[in-house]
């Protein structure tokens, strides 16, 4: 048999979409029904979270099982405040990082430094506090250290999304800007078995530590394909320019096969809930930008459904994440590891769901090279 041949052909093995529909844990903290266009955290509808709760329940919701009543929200709230430092080690190796470095990849380095000398042994709800209070104070220092500023300190008195805008800026924010952003913060928090959260399950399933899983799922989320597409909407709408431009640009797009971003999602086949909610935020946040973003979704879903008729594509979470995020001040290439200053909580969730019921993951992969190839001597081979 040459090296050309197999026993198992691609043409004949069967399809396996990248695990599509293949079911690799049981969990109580997220539901996503893709064809309802459903989500649900922990029995709750997000909805309804999106539009009454702040970031911090939904972290005592998914690292508990339950809301808080208002003690056991102060007590947290505390919790969180009390890790909000910034150790001069870390802060050193961000001063050493370029300031072309990406913010994912400072991100990803700054907290594998800190969980080296701060986490040790099996994950804990306090590490799962701890390491997602640091994420905005490395995200914060970095952008003011690339932008020739020092870091600041937490402010005692400002919740989660408040901090990490006055982290950002220096400016305590606007009202509208922390609503806003905790918003999409509670929305962002978790969503099924996306791709970081398997890989920090995947990773936590073999007894490592809650940092290492972390890292892991930040270096997935990083990936255009998965959390990297909000920037890039961004990038489209700027590219567009006007109302007026819209539908010559979105044809010509199309026409030479780009892809449009912030339409389509691998698991919902009807619009995304959290995008009927970030639509309506942004709408609040900035009504010119949204009205551009409008008049775009609107083109964009006619002709996709026109063009690629059947295949039901609708708008996702990015698209107006690009718009809600940009309205609040941060830079494009925020916008990313904004969504993982987010998903930490998903991400530590879920950890510590997988270790408190452990087996390690260990799929099976189906090989579709050569077998019974002839050895040759490395003196015999041309």
């Amino acid at each position: 048999m040459t090296a050309e041949t197999s026993t198992t052909t691609q043409e004949t093995r069967p399809n396996r979409g990248g695990l599509e529909g293949v079911v690799a844990a049981t969990t109580a903290l997220s539901k996503v029904e893709g064809t309802a266009g459903r989500l649900i955290y922990s029995g709750y509808n997000i909805h309804d979270l999106a539009r009454t709760t702040t970031f911090e329940e939904i972290a005592y919701l998914l690292w508990f099982g339950r809301l808080p009543n208002k003690t056991e929200l102060v007590d947290l709230k505390v919790r969180l405040l009390a890790e909000r430092s910034l150790p001069t080690a870390v802060l050193q190796m961000l001063r050493d990082l370029p300031a072309t470095a990406e913010p994912m990849d400072a991100l990803r380095t700054a907290v594998s430094a800190w969980g080296a000398a701060m986490i040790k042994g099996q994950p804990t709800i306090d590490q799962a506090i701890a390491v997602t209070a640091h994420f905005p104070v490395f995200l914060a220092a970095f952008h003011r250290l690339r932008n020739g500023l020092e870091p600041l300190e937490s402010h005692p008195e400002l919740g989660y999304a408040a901090n990490y805008l006055y982290l950002l800026t220096g400016q305590v924010p606007r009202d509208e800007h922390v609503k806003a952003l905790d918003a999409y913060l509670v929305l962002l928090a978790d969503h099924g078995m996306n791709a970081s959260t398997f890989t920090a399950r995947v990773v936590a399933s073999t007894d490592s530590d809650i940092v290492s899983s972390v890292v892991a799922a930040i270096g997935a989320l990083k990936g255009p394909l998965h959390g990297g597409a909000p920037s890039k909407v961004r990038d489209m709408l700027q590219a567009i320019g006007t109302q007026e431009q819209a539908e010559g640009w979105l044809r010509n797009a199309l026409g030479h096969r780009d892809r449009l971003m912030g339409f389509g999602h691998r698991v919902y086949k009807t619009e995304d809930p959290r995008a009927e909610e970030l639509r309506e935020l942004a709408r609040l946040a900035d009504p010119q930008e949204f009205a551009l973003a409008r008049r775009v979704e609107e083109l964009a879903l006619a002709l996709l459904e026109e063009q690629k008729p059947g295949r039901r594509l609708y708008t996702n979470v990015e698209y107006y994440s690009a718009v809600l995020l940009a309205s609040v001040g941060l830079p494009g290439d925020l916008f990313t590891p904004t969504f993982a200053a987010s998903r930490v909580i998903g991400w530590t969730a879920h950890i510590l769901e997988q270790v408190g019921n452990n087996r390690l993951i260990r799929p099976e992969s189906e090989y579709v090279g050569p077998t019974n190839l002839q050895f040759v001597p490395i003196d015999q081979r041309r």
